[in-house]
């Protein structure tokens, strides 16, 4: 019975190989085809329909690496053909691999219309559906030579600059050719049975059935005429491919889905032709399919369409109409959500969910994110205040170490808030519909006699192409189909709310979704990560004085349009495989221009909206633009320079029996720096209290030897901490500056290809060892960590997040604990004892980890490392190569209030401006407690101010918020700025003061009316 088993499927899978499946287009004739190769980048539609092309044949090499070439191919529909179905079968020389990642094109009518995307599985265009016979065809093909970059081996073909011009493809076949419907249809019943066969139990009665009718069914196939014999062959099967389900089986929601991420092996141009293809490819498919739904997220992709594809554009909106393309997801782009600030993340939110109510009339309740690095524990709260209902999620299937006990849950934000969340049990959001993966999603899931159902995205993705016409003849067929889950295509909507009444009570996780992978990605890219931190702290200057201007100076106009258009290039860059650091050469040299053209805008807006409020002339004030006073300046205002804020700062050598170096003290701190340029000593004068751990030094530099197992620009594997190399040879500190409100040691080393200058320094007044770092970095597959073990007994870690911060085990009791070795902070990390604590805090980094040791002494140290830059060779072979200045500092004794104060006067230095006068700010909050994170102009341009503020220790607050103007109202609003359904009432005194009251992280927004306003702007 076995080797009769193995038979029938050998012979199954050879059948539909060899003779089946190439007999779906049989009779055909060639297409006369012409060629013309665009020079440099793409161009305009109409551009390349007109150009001047030349001969070409099968066979024809075409393509260097990112090059484009249009293809022109005429032809007659042969008139014995009339009646018959036909198709132009454009094969551009595709391997067959996964679509997106190769070659791809876009057919045009000769008027400019597209009509679909090309790739490996979608190689047709239809031509008569019946053909008449006779009539001439002509198409034009935009072609895509993208290089295939997924084999994650370095190569320099991931920039355009470096690729060369090797020409990558041979045109395959371009025909007309008869469409064999009964052949097609014979092609999905024996995949669909084959499939299902395959996943039955080996002594399953049922797949006995199945395997006897694909017999009988291949015994019917006339190997000579496929064709003329498919109708024949079909009939065995149709009795067992209507044997209905069992009232039991899994309930499967299929939901048509294109991931397309918006920059990875591919730059951020050709994602608008990906984005092109694959709506063409959808709406396509729309009109033959009326039951096909589409769901797809990202705005930033539509405006691209909507911009660059204006007639795709005007398709997707109709069948946006009616009902089949579902906008999901509610976000600008699927961003990281383990780096991007907090404000920005609102504004992903806003964004996104704004343009499609704007476009479509549509508000968003599905978050869909199935191929970030991991979610932030904020992220419940933001979803709510999104006014969002549901949260998708893919990518924990990919976690290594534990596996996820949940399939469908509500998950538990930092602040409380909840919310219902789906993590499809078929592990892949790239689906086919196929046996095998149904098959493992019905098993896979670990709600099973609680609830019944689960989602499947399906469709071509990552690179794009979406769901085929084969995907949607598997979903006919397993609509009820003994031994398999009940398949239904559907909108994610109705999965939500079908899945939620039947599981109100499903179970609960508490905080952040860590992914136990792709730790790397806090690190990879220095530069990228960088530009938009400074990008975050810039946008927040540069709204907070433009609205500070517009409400004090009648004349200034306040710049809405610059600043919306400035968010969402930032937000655009926040892409998972773009702020991650794991995109091509390509992506990351294009970033990094782009945020350098953000800052000097961003300056210039600056510096336009504080001259206003200066109105120049004698005299210098200085603005700060951070959430909480500093040297007498207000959070959020100006005043004159208010000179030193404390006792001067000594710098004195220490002792020779101590090795040389220097002592550096202020009345607060008192750092010992010795000979090797390392820190041996931060005392904490006021408490009394050593942070350095006895023995041992801090700001030490180490190197780790860094090649993962795969995924190279991902990954930071376990084993790179076997072996270390410290840098703590002799590096004689030197005086770099000397004066009673700050002293400067420099200190300078070389290491490999390598060499770093730090200069470290301390200001009059300030509790923060500051550690200017400045690396010419020439190293390859190489980490660099700059290490502080601290004398601490801790074990857990606290870390800042959006809106608030999240703890961390430091020890290994779990393996969810020991597979947290890599975890991510934003302006400041800290660990503690009670009673007393240390903060790092930082300008740029994002990767740290903490971990614990016993001294001979008995007394543990806590050992706090952040991760500066990385060297991976793929996909980008120059990662982090050349010159970076990363700023980080050791604050002894700090609180978290303390570290959470630091890290924003870190991120927003000081600013000076000509003038005389003093700027009161144009709000205030007399509780340190909550921070104020924006301060801008409303989105519906009528002049209220809005403000965005949390409560950042984690524990409840009562405040006071005053406006620097009259208010005549204060209304409390989602983060789309609409009125928050539940709010409390917000009372405004005479004075223009508003009572708060917050709970642990709690996010407000206000959106104050300003009392006679005729509206700003």
């Amino acid at each position: 019975m076995h080797d009769d088993r193995s038979i029938v499927e050998s012979r199954l899978h050879r059948v539909l190989t060899e003779r089946i499946r190439p007999a779906v287009h049989g009779r055909r004739v060639p297409l006369t085809v012409e060629r013309w190769d665009a020079p440099g980048e793409p161009v305009p539609v109409a551009e390349g329909l007109a150009a001047a092309y030349g001969p070409a044949r099968a066979g024809d090499r075409w393509g260097p690496a990112w090059g484009t070439s249009w293809f022109r191919v005429r032809g007659r529909v042969p008139e014995e053909w009339a009646g018959r179905t036909v198709e132009a079968v454009l094969d551009l020389g595709f391997d067959r691999g996964m679509p997106g990642f190769q070659c791809e094109g876009l057919v045009y009518r000769p008027d400019g219309e597209a009509v679909k995307g090309l790739h490996p599985y979608n190689d047709w265009v239809r031509v008569g559906d019946p053909a008449r016979g006779g009539e001439e065809v002509l198409l034009y093909v935009e072609a895509a030579a993208n290089p295939v970059l997924a084999g994650q081996t370095p190569t320099r073909q991931g920039d355009r600059l470096t690729a060369g011009e090797e020409p990558l493809y041979r045109i395959a076949r371009m025909d007309l050719a008869v469409f064999e419907t009964d052949v097609w249809e014979l092609v999905q019943d024996l995949e669909v049975l084959g499939g299902l066969m395959l996943e039955l139990p080996e002594g399953d009665a049922r797949r006995w059935e199945l395997l006897r009718a694909a017999e009988r069914a291949l015994d019917a196939v006339d190997l000579a005429d496929v064709a003329g014999s498919a109708a024949g062959a079909r009939e065995p099967l149709a009795e067992v491919l209507a044997s209905p389900a069992h009232a039991s089986a899994h309930r499967i929601s299929a939901v048509g889905h294109a991931h397309i991420d918006s920059a990875w092996l591919w730059p951020l141009r050709e994602t608008v032709r990906k984005v092109a293809r694959t709506c063409s490819n959808v709406v396509h498919l729309m009109e033959g399919h009326p039951e096909f739904v589409f769901a797809m997220s990202q705005a930033q992709q539509l405006a691209w369409i909507k911009e660059h594809r204006p007639g795709v554009y005007a398709r997707v909106r109709e069948k946006v109409a009616a009902g089949q393309f579902v906008p999901v997801g509610g976000m600008w782009v699927e961003s990281d959500t383990n780096m991007v600030g907090g404000e920005a993340m609102a504004r992903q939110f806003l964004y996104g969910k704004k343009f499609f109510l704007d476009e479509f009339g549509i508000d968003t309740k599905e978050v869909w994110l199935p191929d970030s690095f991991g979610y932030t524990a904020a992220m419940p709260q933001l979803v709510k205040l999104s006014g969002s209902d549901w949260f998708l999620t893919q990518k924990i299937s990919w976690s290594r170490s534990n596996a996820f006990p949940h399939h469908t849950f509500w998950w538990e934000g930092i602040d409380g808030t909840r919310v219902f969340t789906h993590f499809p049990p078929v592990d892949t959001y790239n689906s086919d519909l196929g046996g095998e993966q149904l098959a493992h999603a019905a098993r896979n899931y670990r709600e099973k006699g609680r609830a019944s159902r689960s989602l499947v995205p399906f469709g071509w993705g990552d690179g794009g192409g979406g769901p085929t016409r084969e995907m949607l003849a598997r979903a006919r067929r397993l609509g009820g189909l003994e031994g398999s889950p009940r398949v239904a295509v559907e909108r994610p909507s109705e999965f939500f709310e079908a899945a939620h009444a039947e599981y109100p009570d499903a179970p609960v996780w508490v905080g952040e979704l860590y992914l136990e992978l792709h730790r790397g990605t806090y690190t990879s890219q220095a530069g990228t990560k960088q530009g938009n931190r400074r990008s975050e702290s810039l946008l927040r200057e540069a709204e907070l004085w433009a609205a500070t201007a517009a409400v004090r100076a009648p004349g200034y106009r306040y710049p809405y349009e610059d600043l919306e258009r400035i968010w969402k290039t930032v937000l655009l860059h926040q892409f998972h495989d773009i702020l991650p650091g794991s995109s091509i050469a390509w992506v990351h040299r294009e970033a990094r221009a782009t945020y350098a053209a953000v800052r000097t805008e961003l300056e210039a807006l600056v510096a336009a909206a504080q001259r206003t409020l200066t109105g120049g002339g004698e005299g210098t004030v200085v603005f700060n633009a951070a959430p909480h006073a500093r040297r007498g300046i207000p959070a959020g205002g100006a005043a004159p320079e208010p000179g030193r804020s404390g006792d001067p700062v000594t710098l004195a050598p220490r002792e020779e029996a101590a090795g040389g170096g220097f002592v550096l003290a202020n009345g607060l701190l008192r750092v010992e720096v010795d000979g090797r340029g390392l820190v041996v000593s931060a005392y904490d004068l006021a408490a009394g209290r050593e942070a350095v751990a006895p023995g041992l030094a801090a700001n030490l530099l180490q190197l780790h030897p860094d090649f993962p197992t795969m995924w190279d620009a991902w990954d930071v594997d376990a084993y790179y901490r076997n072996t270390v190399t410290d840098l703590d040879g002799p590096a004689a500190p030197t005086v770099a500056e000397e004066a009673a409100d700050r002293a400067v040691l420099r200190v300078a080393r070389t290491f490999g290809a390598s060499s770093v200058v730090q200069l470290l320094s301390l200001r009059s007044g300030s509790k923060v060892l500051e550690i200017d770092t400045e690396v010419d970095w020439h190293e390859s597959e190489t980490l660099l960590k700059a290490a502080f073990p601290l004398d601490v007994k801790a074990d857990r870690s606290a870390a800042e997040t959006q809106f608030g911060h999240v703890h961390r085990a430091t020890h290994t009791n779990t393996s969810w604990d020991a597979a947290k070795f890599e975890i991510c902070a934003h302006r400041w990390i800290r660990v503690a004892e009670p009673g007393w604590g240390a903060a790092l805090v930082n300008d740029s980094t994002y990767g740290h980890d903490v971990t614990r040791a016993v001294r001979p002494d008995g007394g543990q140290t806590t050992t706090v490392r952040l991760s500066l830059l990385r060297a991976p060779r793929y996909p980008d072979p120059e990662t982090d190569q050349g010159r970076h200045r990363l700023r980080f500092g050791l604050a002894p004794g700090a609180s978290v209030g303390d570290a959470v104060r630091e890290g924003h006067w870190f991120n927003l230095p000081e600013r000076t401006a000509p003038g005389p006068a003093p700027v009161e700010p144009l709000v205030t909050v007399d509780n340190d407690q909550v921070v104020v994170e924006a301060v801008k102009l409303a989105e519906d341009r009528g002049g209220a101010v809005v403000v965005r503020l949390y409560e950042a220790h984690g524990g409840r607050a009562a405040a006071t918020l005053r406006a620097g103007f009259p208010v005549a109202s204060a209304t409390g609003t989602d983060l789309l700025e609409r009125p928050l359904a539940g709010a409390p009432e917000y009372p405004v005194s005479a004075d223009g003061e508003v009572a708060l009251s917050l709970r642990p992280f709690q996010i407000v927004t206000l959106r104050l009316e300003r009392a006679g306003a005729p509206g700003a702007g």
